[in-house]
């Protein structure tokens, strides 16, 4: 099959017309002993932005009534936009799960 784009076109993609819980169905979450990213809910309470919880592709983060962030890292995408959108130094810490554990991908 050819991947280059037609004259005037955009390029084919494999996941053109798949809708996104049908490329989820492809995706195995192999959680892990260890959470790859742990949240610090006392640093969260001063965040007034909460940037982390409307950035998440996977909507894993949810403020708290008392001003924290619960997460919940078994189904993350291992994207680290939580990391990069976080605005507090500290409330975020964010590594590779280990070997073996987190996304794994399937297609074709």
């Amino acid at each position: 099959m050819s991947r280059s784009a037609p004259p005037g076109g955009p390029a084919p993609t494999p996941w053109r017309g798949v809708s996104f819980e049908e490329r989820m169905a492809t995706v195995d979450f192999r959680t892990g002993a260890r959470a790859h990213i742990t949240v610090d809910s006392d640093v969260c309470r001063s965040c007034t932005t909460r940037t982390c919880v409307t950035a998440c592709p996977a909507n894993l983060f949810a403020p708290t009534a008392d001003g924290g962030i619960l997460f919940n890292y078994e189904e993350c995408f291992e994207c680290g936009t939580c990391y990069m959108v976080c605005d507090n130094e500290g409330a975020i810490t964010w590594t590779y799960p280990d070997g073996g554990d987190g996304v794994v991908f399937h297609h074709g």
